[in-house]
């Protein structure tokens, strides 16, 4: 399962009636790796998890940077949810892909690792993420040499649609991706693409 939004704690509440469980029996891992090169306070990365605190998920928290393949491995072996917070996307694949994350994530979602991103963390699920150079820097991930998302899913999520903040850049994108022939799907903060046994669907609060 794959629960994608533009900032997850908009909408936790209503996602919570499809997962198997609980929250309070299910092992979620906070990843916030996108968001260590962000500046300011980052009060949206704090509301995203405060939200999951807030829900009962038992919680902890999980940096992809500087880690390798087995550490990734052990903590996936660990985690029943894994959460990847919004903040820069190109930063986050290449993040992503140093320490194995992009190579063994597949295969855990397949055994029914649930797979949440706010922003960056769902934008980095599709195929493509060279899009998102219209609201992303791509220098700050100076190793990252392609833009292959992790393919999870075969469309690109545009988080925050109908933002003001956004609405010039979005416009640039949607041509961008008009001409790569990609498959987008654009997403209120009030709502959230749900993947289940490959059906999706587009949930509103």
């Amino acid at each position: 399962m794959l629960i994608l939004t533009s900032s997850i704690n908009f909408v936790t509440k209503h996602f919570l009636r499809y997962l198997p469980k609980d929250p309070q029996k299910i092992k979620l891992t906070f990843i916030p790796t996108a968001a260590e090169v962000e500046e300011g306070d980052l009060q949206w990365l704090k509301n995203d998890k405060q939200s999951l605190v807030d829900a009962g998920f038992q919680i902890t928290e999980f940096t992809l940077t500087g880690k390798d393949q087995e550490e990734v491995r052990q903590m996936l072996n660990k985690t029943d949810f894994i959460f990847v917070s919004g903040g820069n996307t190109f930063y986050l694949l290449q993040e992503m892909r140093k320490s194995g994350f992009s190579d063994l994530i597949s295969s855990y979602i397949k055994k029914g690792l649930i797979y949440g991103g706010s922003s960056a963390g769902s934008l980095v699920a599709g195929p493509d993420i060279s899009l998102v150079k219209e609201l992303d820097d791509s220098s700050l991930a100076p190793e990252l040499k392609d833009y292959k998302g992790l393919n999870l899913i075969d469309v690109a999520v545009f988080p925050h649609w109908g933002n003001d903040q956004f609405h010039k850049r979005y416009g640039k994108m949607m041509k961008s991706g008009y001409k790569k022939g990609l498959k987008i799907i654009l997403l209120t903060d009030d709502q959230y693409l749900l993947v289940d046994r490959n059906k999706y669907s587009i949930e509103s609060i």
